[in-house]
């Protein structure tokens, strides 16, 4: 197994510490907390609202992990926390979906979305007023590891890593997914140095909503689509290229929309990009480090504060998170520091929905790490030990 398909893969193995085998009660018929519109997050992975402003009562948490390995989870797990002190509490589990790695949720917050990250990979929807799973729709690739709702509410939009694919399925009124639509596979350019094909590893909305981009592991680059609203087809409009060997991984958008910072994978940097509303055009700049020394940490995701003062960025081999100031307008990143993470791998990063909470998702540890976040410095401080999860490679908080 070369070093990408190591650094991305399922197989935690013997590194997996003795919390990933801690399993959670079956899921009960309890009624998850009560949502309002005002605090629903817009999907996992993304930038908060920036509302400071904290409901009261427990909140839903949603995790992600793997059914088919040892010491995994046994469906999506369901918890809460206390958006006051970080505090989660598990209350079951949502068995029925396999291998749900990625998470998201609809931007009316009542369906839950996952990927199957399986050889024949898919992607299921499960309504989250009595956790009724809706069904599964074949992604027509292999290994899904991400997906997003666009924010019409009307399509799924969904990367496989294992071909190179990414795909779009219809939602309907209630939330269910439809049969696929669009299906595009990342033949050209040649993969770059170490890689054996294709990895589509995201798949993403822009914030003007006019293009969806997909970023490409295998292939260094990522590729700008139009949407049709309509058929819900894709059309390749621009694609820009990373350096030969960067690993592309992950892309966030500063809240301006003019600029993104995309997580380099395999050498260990991240790169501000520069983006064109009208053309889809992204033009990648200049690498910068992550502030973990020498060789590669394998950078997991970067998050961007609503208030688009600062970022911070998730680094597996170093068990650390990265916090940048992100200056002159989103145009630049000033590295501040890092902090340990609390856990070993962490894979995925989440806001609350107000911005106030940080979750940490630490695959090899099977734990999830909660950090408060200072709304002026912008520091992180932990909130407390983390919680035990099995595998837990996703926290998605509402």
């Amino acid at each position: 197994m070369n070093t990408g398909d190591w650094s991305r893969r399922r197989f935690v193995g013997a590194a997996a510490g003795t919390a990933a085998g801690v399993a959670l009660p079956a899921c009960t018929a309890d009624a998850p907390p009560e949502e309002s519109p005002s605090s629903r997050a817009p999907g996992a992975g993304t930038s908060p609202q920036g509302e400071r402003g904290r409901p009261a009562g427990p909140r839903p948490l949603y995790l992600g992990t793997y059914t088919s390995v040892d010491g995994g989870g046994e469906g999506i797990g369901l918890a809460t926390y206390d958006p006051a002190t970080g505090r989660i509490t598990g209350t079951g589990t949502l068995t029925g979906v396999a291998d749900p790695s990625y998470l998201a949720v609809h931007p009316d917050g009542r369906t839950l979305y996952a990927v199957n990250e399986r050889e024949e990979g898919a992607v299921t929807a499960v309504r989250l007023s009595d956790r009724k799973v809706l069904g599964s729709r074949s992604t027509g690739g292999s290994s899904p590891c991400h997906l997003s709702v666009h924010p019409d509410g009307r399509h799924l939009l969904s990367a496989d890593y294992g071909s190179g694919t990414v795909a779009v399925h219809p939602i309907d009124a209630s939330g269910a997914l439809g049969e696929r639509t669009a299906l595009v596979t990342h033949s050209s350019p040649p993969p770059g140095p170490g890689q054996q094909g294709p990895h589509a590893h995201q798949f993403v909305t822009s914030p003007d909503g006019g293009h969806v981009l997909a970023v490409d592991l295998g292939t260094d680059t990522v590729y700008s689509y139009r949407l049709d609203p309509q058929a819900g087809t894709l059309t390749e409009a621009a694609r820009a290229s990373a350096r030969p060997g960067a690993g592309p991984r992950h892309l966030t958008f500063h809240p301006g929309g003019a600029y993104a910072y995309l997580a380099n994978e395999l050498d260990n940097t991240v790169t501000v990009c520069a983006y064109e509303p009208d053309s889809g055009r992204l033009r990648i700049g200049e690498p910068q480090p992550t502030g973990t020394g020498a060789g590669t940490s394998y950078p997991a995701q970067l998050l961007v504060t609503g208030d688009g003062r600062y970022a911070y960025l998730a680094n597996r081999g170093h068990n650390s998170l990265t916090r940048y100031a992100v200056e002159a307008d989103g145009a630049r990143l000033r590295l501040l520091d890092t902090v340990p993470v609390g856990g070993d791998f962490p894979r995925h990063i989440a806001f609350s929905p107000d911005g106030a909470l940080l979750f940490a998702a630490n695959q090899r540890s099977g734990t999830v790490s909660v950090f408060r976040v200072d709304g002026e410095s912008g520091e992180l401080r932990s909130a407390g030990e983390p919680f035990a999860s099995p595998v837990a490679v996703c926290a998605l908080p509402l």
